[in-house]
């Protein structure tokens, strides 16, 4: 059976993760496994200092850095299993009954991989603890992870709150049309209204791009609404996400038209910076 992985850090997005999480296994029926992976520079030091010392002390100072990074290894280690054991009895409080939890070394882009053939999707929160009072940046490890990893991911920040609603952002582009498949026959999405959105200029072949695009979500059981926006991409969808008060935003992970290069691109990163509601990301 494949599973939920929630990446839980310590950051102020830690219990938005968690309640997506629960959100997510309630109506996927899918267990939850909260993931942490210990990074090594979270507990190694900063620089090497032995270089400025005299050689009779050298050796001396070297063993006490050697047992300090020891000591900082070990403290990390105990705060990542305390941080997995608070989320694994949040989600208990919950309801839930099926929740694992597993600490990994290295790099979370490494491990997100090593783990991805059980992954039916990822969870993230928006900032990590190194940028979590930052609201103009996210967090470098979505970029990695977005970059490489094929399964669903959805990234979510504080405040989240089970959506009974959703924004897809679409563009007509081969990508949108496979994601629009998915979304027509996703547990996780079924029985969510859907606002359909498309950023273009008033045209006949754009209204009919957006009237095919609304029939394939009915014929899934879907109750949907298509809209037409113009102007400015970013701004567009984030602007009507909030005016509409939708907190999911589903977009495609790769576009070929205005929402395009998904992450690396300028479009997708600025939407994942500006909007203040969680998005779900299809490959």
């Amino acid at each position: 059976m494949t599973r939920i992985f929630a990446c839980i850090d310590g950051s102020n997005a830690m219990t938005a993760v968690c309640d997506a999480a629960a959100w997510a296994s309630a109506t996927t029926e899918l267990p939850v496994t909260l993931l942490h992976v210990l990074e090594k520079n979270e507990f190694e030091g900063q620089a090497d200092l032995s270089g400025n010392i005299g050689l009779g002390s050298r050796e001396h100072l070297l063993k006490e850095l050697a047992e300090l990074d020891h000591q900082r290894s070990r403290l990390a280690h105990e705060q990542g299993r305390m941080l997995l054991k608070s989320g694994q009895a949040y989600l208990t409080g919950l309801g839930m009954t099926e929740v694992d939890t597993l600490q990994r070394h290295g790099q979370l882009v490494e491990a997100a991989q090593a783990l991805s053939p059980g992954m039916r999707m990822m969870i993230m929160g928006k900032r990590g603890t190194t940028h979590s009072h930052d609201h103009d940046l996210i967090g470098s490890n979505i970029e990695n992870v977005i970059r490489t990893l094929a399964n669903p991911i959805m990234v979510v920040q504080p405040g989240f709150e089970a959506p009974d609603r959703f924004l897809f952002a679409y563009d007509a582009s081969p990508t949108a049309k496979k994601v629009l498949e998915l979304i027509a026959s996703s547990p996780l999405l079924k029985g969510l209204e859907c606002d359909l959105v498309m950023v273009a200029e008033p045209s006949d072949e754009h209204e009919r791009q957006l009237a095919q695009a609304k029939q394939v979500l009915k014929s899934g059981g879907i109750r949907v609404e298509a809209k037409l926006l113009q102007g400015e991409v970013v701004s567009g969808i984030c602007q009507y996400a909030t005016e509409m008060g939708i907190n999911l935003i589903v977009m495609g992970a790769y576009g070929h038209s205005r929402i395009r290069q998904f992450i690396v691109g300028s479009t997708t990163t600025g939407i994942v910076k500006t909007t203040q509601a969680s998005v779900l990301l299809l490959r």
